[in-house]
Parts: structure tokens; sequence; C-alpha cells
């Protein structure tokens, strides 16, 4: 039986890692913020190979979640519903839809180390948040292909971690460890890391460059680092 990846949010991102997750041998189920009737013309015409269905349905049914959802909406997730799943965290936080929000920009903690205290009894890791899904299209080559790009992983349980990076790999692109959830943070907008689109070595050179940046030197100083 292949392997069941749901994904909430049926946006952009959502629909191109749908698309990608489909061609990869992925059974895939889609969530939009409401009934699946309204996002079945979306699924049709863009992931005819997916199933549109609710929340809870992604929720209870799939083995993997990926949350393409706004990450100001990630309390309207379900603790219970996720309990025990790996969850591939692809949020970003962005004024403009998410209003202001200190708690999701506070230096201190990663966005997914919140959605981590969250999910208490999930397998949170970030994943899919810094390349554009433009690119995520354009850009899947199988392994071993010239010219693979890169996707940065952060999580803080290695088997989940490695699950997560097979999900990566699968996809088309070559995973790269940035560390825990708290490096996570690293990848998140005003990272140098974040929206890029390059592979394995040049991503690795941005993200130790994330101390130079000012988001960088803002979360060392948060964290009583320097």
């Amino acid at each position: 039986m292949k392997e069941m990846l749901g994904i909430l949010g049926a946006g952009k991102l959502g629909t191109v890692l749908g698309q990608l997750a489909t061609a990869a041998g992925y059974r895939v189920l889609i969530a939009g913020s409401g009934s699946p009737t309204k996002i079945e013309l979306t699924i049709e015409t863009l992931v005819p190979d997916a199933v549109p269905a609710t929340a809870i349905e992604v929720c209870q049914q799939a083995d993997i979640v990926i949350l393409a959802i706004p990450l100001g909406k990630y309390q309207t997730l379900s603790p219970s519903a996720l309990a025990k799943k790996l969850v591939i965290d692809a949020m970003n936080y962005w004024w403009e839809v998410d209003g202001p929000r200190p708690d999701l920009t506070d230096p201190r903690y990663s966005s997914s180390e919140l959605v981590q205290s969250f999910l208490k009894e999930s397998h949170v890791v970030k994943a899919f948040n810094h390349m554009g899904y433009h690119d995520l299209f354009d850009e899947t080559r199988s392994h071993g292909q010239a010219g693979r790009k890169a996707i940065a992983i952060a999580g803080n349980e290695r088997e989940y971690v490695k699950k997560a990076a097979e999900v990566i790999d699968k996809l088309g692109f070559d995973p790269v460890h940035v560390g825990s959830l708290a490096e996570g943070i690293r990848m998140e907008p005003g990272s140098a890391v974040f929206g890029a689109n390059v592979n394995e070595n040049e991503l690795k050179d941005l993200l130790a460059k994330f101390e130079e940046t000012d988001r960088g030197q803002e979360v060392l100083h948060a964290r009583g680092i320097n």
C-alpha cells in the first residue's frame, strides 16, 4: 500500500506540493479551509490524482501531514487528530496575511517551536518553507540528476527528520539538515536562506551565514549568544 500524504492548505504551495507528491507515488489528500466541495474544481484541475478532503480526514487518514496554511492559523489545528503523526511545517509568517503577531516573530524561538509546543504529541519537522512554489514546481529532479536543488530541514527527532528527508528526496530535492527546530529560524523570512533556490553546497553556505544577517544578530542577542 502506498504511503498517504495529507496536505492542509489548498493554495499555491499546497497544490504544488500535491502535484509533486502524486508524481512521486504518494496517495494524496488535500484539505482547504472549509468543505471539500469548495476545492473540488481546483484539485481536479491542478492535482487530478489527489483527493479533496476535510481537514479532520487529512489529519486522521494521512501517514504524513504537511502544513501549508497561514502560520497565524496554526492554533486552529487539532492536536488530538495530529497526535503521533509526522507533521511537516511549511508555514511562514506573512504580515499581510497574519497581521501583527509579535509571538510569531519573537527572535527567541523559531515558529516551528511554537507549532511543536501546540502540537505536543506530534513530531514536527520544518521543511518546504524557504523555496518559492514556482521554483518547487520547476526545479524537481530525480535523485542524482545534475542541477538538483536543496531543501533545508530542521527537527528535534532524528527518526522523523530522516522520514521527512525521504519525502524531500522523493519529491525531487536534496535534503540539508539544519539542526533542531530552534535552528529552523535560519530558514525563516529575514534569513539568507529564505527564497533560496540553490544546490546543496550553496544552501549550506547560506545557512552558515545566518549570523551575518540583521535577523541573525537579533536572534543571537535575544538568545543571549553574543
